[in-house]
């Protein structure tokens, strides 16, 4: 960047380098660019005690600096002269305006001038070009797709990922956020026709804008509630008969068909893909919070399997038309699993809030559905508790494999259920205390218990979110995403050239931003294809929902 070329030079030694203001006697603002530098005499300029900045002073003074810290200025011709001495005068000459212009910047104080900064560093000329770098689209890089080969068992967590969370492992990072864009992908579709149909034909799969295309969609998924609301609620608001509805579509089944991504990792993969809670009814499931024995289970057996009711329900009942998720997801994983028979296969499961807890409930029936069932994996964003020990000890004996991503601040990640912490949990079943908590399972209507490998991200690592970012951006989809795409460890700072940018963070969070990247012009930045899906006016999922203070 040329600073120099629009800064005056001449006479720039004379200003004290550590002043918070200044005054140039018969001059515009240094920080406004002077076109007739050279008539600028050096004891013209004087410099004064620091006075007090009027708020137009600082907002001309911020709008001219923004100008020159983001806007390439154009060099000024450089009248060469003939032979090599002055040609090197001339390079000469420009490395010296060029670092004079530097040494005036530096020298200006801004958190005096900006008092609403509670960092002198943040505003800093370097820092605010360090800034220009980040959301810049050529600095920001993927997490390499490189390929899995025989290691993708591994991925999949046929070790429980030993030794690929903490540091994070590359490829893992990028496989992570590879099965959340499918995610974003179902919460999208959703929104673009939130209404369900009593005659729509659940056989035929929604158009589906997938992230990865390799993979095409084989079925789509619907859950049904077994509560309703009063037939009134649709006279009263006939435009929004689908808040009302029993049955939404909530996912899909998609397979990998292209050979170059099956050599790639390894395997032929099966993904199903379930956005979390987008209506009434569901929020309405998601409150019948107490655990129930599951179906076929007998109730005299110690430690057994019990989960939340209404994920239960949401997982088991049926429409008029419309077959249960359970039936809908089990018969299509048959299916393929038949069709694909000889091939390498995997069945990965995905989700966000309630879909992440629904994510399980797939998992335990699809992974005994068939004798020749391939690995499961679950990858769950966001997820609550599900069910109790019996039912955690029930997933490990199939040799589900889980993986939660959890954010530190993510309230929903902590209920339902007594235990906040499974660390304490766990604890006390060491001590010797395990009898006392195995009849608690039994008996008690809340006691919930997590499932799997936890890698836990944290919100005020980023460099972007608010470290006090509310309740709705810490459950947030494409928050969890940043915050996972710029996971180095646990005692590791953010990953500086994470490829998602701030201006899709912007677009889901722009009330929990720090105030330091909001005003900057994000229109160079090289959007992807999954930045633009349109957001139709229906209510919002969780991943969406709009800040208390906005």
């Amino acid at each position: 960047m040329q600073v120099a070329a629009t800064l005056p030079a001449t006479g720039v030694h004379f200003f004290p380098t550590r002043r918070a203001s200044f005054k140039c006697n018969g001059y515009s603002s240094p920080l406004k660019p002077i076109t007739r530098a050279s008539s600028i005499n050096a004891q013209s300029l004087k410099t004064i005690a620091p006075v007090t900045t009027t708020t137009e002073m600082t907002k001309k003074h911020l709008s001219n600096l923004e100008k020159l810290l983001q806007k390439e200025a154009k060099p000024e011709p450089v009248i060469q002269k003939q032979g090599k001495t002055g040609e090197n005068r001339g390079k000469q000459g420009n490395k010296t305006e060029e670092n004079r212009g530097r040494n005036l910047l530096e020298g200006l104080n801004l958190s005096r001038i900006w008092p609403e900064m509670k960092a002198a560093e943040e505003m800093s000329p370097r820092h605010l070009i360090r800034l220009h770098r980040m959301l810049s689209s050529k600095s920001m890089e993927y997490s390499p797709r490189n390929n899995l080969g025989s290691r993708w068992k591994e991925y999949h967590g046929c070790k429980d990922w030993l030794g690929l969370l903490d540091p994070l492992d590359e490829n893992l990072r990028r496989e992570l956020v590879r099965y959340g864009e499918f995610i974003q992908a179902a919460y999208h579709c959703f929104h673009s026709d939130p209404a369900t149909s009593a005659n729509d034909n659940a056989h035929v799969a929604r158009d589906v804008s997938l992230p990865d295309r390799s993979y095409k969609v084989t079925k789509s998924l619907y859950a049904t509630s077994s509560i309703g609301l009063p037939k009134w609620v649709d006279d009263v608001a006939p435009d929004l008969g689908w808040m009302t509805q029993r049955s939404s579509w909530i996912g899909y089944v998609a397979v990998c068909d292209n050979k170059a991504e099956i050599q790639r990792m390894g395997r032929r993969d099966i993904v199903i893909a379930l956005r979390g809670t987008a209506t009434c009814l569901e929020w309405g499931e998601n409150l019948r919070d107490v655990l129930v024995q599951m179906p076929g289970e007998n109730e005299l057996v110690d430690a057994q399997p019990k989960v939340e009711c209404g994920f239960l329900s949401l997982y088991k009942a049926g429409g008029a038309k419309i077959p249960s998720l359970a039936e809908s997801v089990v018969n299509e994983v048959k299916r393929l699993i038949e069709m694909y028979k000889g091939e390498a296969l995997s069945i990965t499961v995905t989700g966000h809030s309630l879909g992440a807890a629904l994510a399980l409930l797939v998992a335990d029936d699809i992974s005994t559905c068939s004798p020749n069932a391939p690995p499961v994996a679950v990858f769950s964003f966001g997820g609550p508790r599900v069910g109790n020990k019996g039912f955690a000890n029930r997933l490990e004996s199939k040799n589900v494999k889980v993986l939660r991503i959890v954010n530190k601040q993510d309230v929903i990640t902590k209920v339902p259920g007594m235990f906040v912490s499974e660390a304490i949990d766990k604890k006390l079943r060491d001590t010797g205390a395990s009898g006392v908590l195995n009849l608690l399972d039994n008996s008690m209507p809340w006691a919930y218990s997590h499932v799997g490998t936890e890698l836990r991200v944290d919100t005020t690592k980023s460099p972007f979110l608010k470290p006090d970012a509310d309740v709705a951006c810490c459950h947030d989809l494409e928050a969890y995403l940043h915050l996972v795409d710029g996971y180095l460890g646990s005692n590791e700072s953010f990953r500086p050239n994470a490829k998602r940018s701030l201006a899709k963070l912007l677009n889901e969070q722009g009330a929990n931003i720090k105030k330091l990247y909001k005003g900057k012009d994000l229109s160079s930045l090289n959007l992807n294809r999954e930045f633009s899906f349109p957001r139709p006016s229906c209510l919002p999922s969780p991943s969406v929902l709009p800040s208390p203070s906005s």
